[in-house]
Parts: structure tokens; C-alpha cells; sequence
């Protein structure tokens, strides 16, 4: 979470607010007075154990936790069971990063909806989760199951489509890096109801999405997108003329690449 929507947020709360952190585990909001996860109470904190030891994430929503072993729910988000509170008991509560990891985000929505007056949510920015280099070969990280969209009042999920580690569907590694901490996620502070849903698409729809999303952030030659198209048509010919062709187009491509500003093909 953003540190200064974490102190925003306890600028807000009341002593009396009761707080929900869903998905709390790897690096609680310590002033949630109920945490809930599918990982145990006692290994709490992960991210500053692993990936974050040599440089630790400062704790967010305070200091002190509020929380204890006993407020803590260990449980599947996506469980289709109503999470353990009644309508609106909860005073606020908070989703940040976990979204767009879950299978059934659409279900956690509306739970949050039914039990808190309040919340904040946080996601990774789409252009972020776009991005190839943050691991190797692929486009965002790995355990990531959505491309969110959040306008308003409303969150847009979208299915993390394979294709989208090829290339010409995802962003470059130049354009995660002269990206700014709050450019990488993207939130929504809401009151009483948002507005949720899923974008489903099929066949053609699928690419399009993905292909609009990269020439709307930072487009490609549209020289280098048609010898791809015919670099995939290729693999439909007989073996015997695929070689020759291949090499042909090898040879026209780095010759293109070589010829573009070096904005557009530095990665």
C-alpha cells in the first residue's frame, strides 16, 4: 500500500472503527482489527522476510498491531461462504494487492460491499501489470490472474490472458523503469458500494483488448507488428518453404529494428 494513503486512511478512522484487512498476510495493516487469509497468524509479515529482508517495507497503519491470533481468519477469500460479519458491521475495511492474485475477486467484492461501510482498495496499474521485466520471460508477475481497470466508482477485471507475454501484447522493460511508485498501482477510495464486474471476452475479442491497451500506452511500428503476422502465418506453409522464408524475414526485421528511434525498440 501506498504509505501516504496508509496514513490518509488512519486520519480518517475512529477510535471505535472497526477495521478488516482481507488478504492482509504478506505485510499487515496493523491497525485492522480483524485480519483475514488463507495463511496462518503466525507467519504474518512474509514480504519483509523474503524479497523485502535487505530492505524492509515500513509497516503500514501504524506501528502497533490491533489484531491478535484470535481476530485472525484463516480462511479462503473465495470461499463461497459469507465472510463472518454482519451487514455493515465492519467500519472500514482494506484490499490492497490481493485482487488481482484470487480466483473469484467479483465474490470478495460483494462481501466487502455486504460487510464494511467503507474501504480501500489497491491494485497494480494496468500499464504496470503489462509491463515485461519485473520476472523473466513474462509480462507483470507470475502469480497474477488479473489486469484490473479501476475508473470512479468501478473496478474492471480482466483475465490475464497468456498472449499477453508475447512482445507486441505487453509494454517493454523501458517503460516499467521510468515508471513512478504511484504510476505501478492504482486504488479506490469508496463509501457505502462500488461497482464491480468481469470483461468477458473470447477469440478475436481477446487480442484486441491486449493490442488496444499497448498502441493506446506506447505503440509499436506497425512494420514490425505485419512481419509478425506474417512470421505466425508462416507456420501454416509446408516445412520445406517455412526455413527459407525464415531466414528472410530475420534478416528484414533486424534491418527495421535497427533502422526505428531507439524508443521504440530499446527494451
Amino acid at each position: 500500500m501506498l504509505q501516504k494513503h496508509s496514513a490518509l486512511i488512519l486520519g480518517r478512522l475512529k477510535s471505535s472503527d472497526v477495521v478488516l484487512d482481507i488478504g492482509g498476510w504478506g505485510h499487515p495493516f496493523n491497525r485492522a482489527n480483524w485480519v483475514m487469509d488463507s495463511m496462518p497468524y503466525e507467519s504474518r509479515g512474509y514480504y519483509n522476510r523474503t524479497f523485502a529482508k535487505r530492505n524492509p517495507i515500513p509497516p503500514i497503519g501504524g506501528t502497533v498491531e490491533h489484531f491478535t491470533r484470535d481476530t485472525w481468519i484463516e480462511r479462503d477469500a473465495c470461499e463461497k461462504t459469507p465472510l463472518p460479519f454482519a451487514d455493515k458491521q465492519i467500519d472500514y475495511v482494506i484490499c490492497s494487492h490481493t485482487l488481482e492474485d484470487i480466483r473469484d475477486p467479483l465474490w470478495v467484492c460483494s462481501e466487502m460491499i455486504r460487510v464494511a461501510k467503507a474501504g480501500y482498495i489497491e491494485v497494480p496499474s494496468r500499464k504496470w501489470e503489462t509491463c515485461r521485466g519485473s520476472e523473466p520471460g513474462i509480462a507483470g508477475l507470475s502469480h497474477h490472474r488479473w489486469l484490473i481497470d479501476i475508473a470512479d466508482d468501478s473496478v474492471r477485471f480482466i483475465p490475464k490472458f497468456h498472449r499477453i507475454h508475447n512482445w507486441r501484447y505487453s509494454l517493454p522493460v523501458s517503460v516499467l523503469r521510468r515508471m513512478t511508485e504511484e504510476q505501478s498501482v492504482q486504488w479506490l477510495f469508496w463509501t457505502d458500494s462500488f461497482r464491480f464486474s468481469e470483461a468477458v471476452l473470447h477469440a478475436d475479442a481477446q487480442l484486441e483488448e491486449l493490442a488496444m491497451f499497448v498502441q493506446a500506452n506506447r505503440p509499436y511500428s506497425q512494420t514490425l507488428i505485419a512481419m509478425d503476422d506474417l512470421r505466425m502465418k508462416l507456420g501454416q506453409l509446408p516445412v520445406r518453404f517455412v526455413n527459407k522464408a525464415k531466414r528472410t524475414i530475420k534478416g528484414l526485421t533486424r534491418s527495421i529494428v535497427s533502422s526505428q528511434p531507439a524508443s521504440l525498440h530499446r527494451q
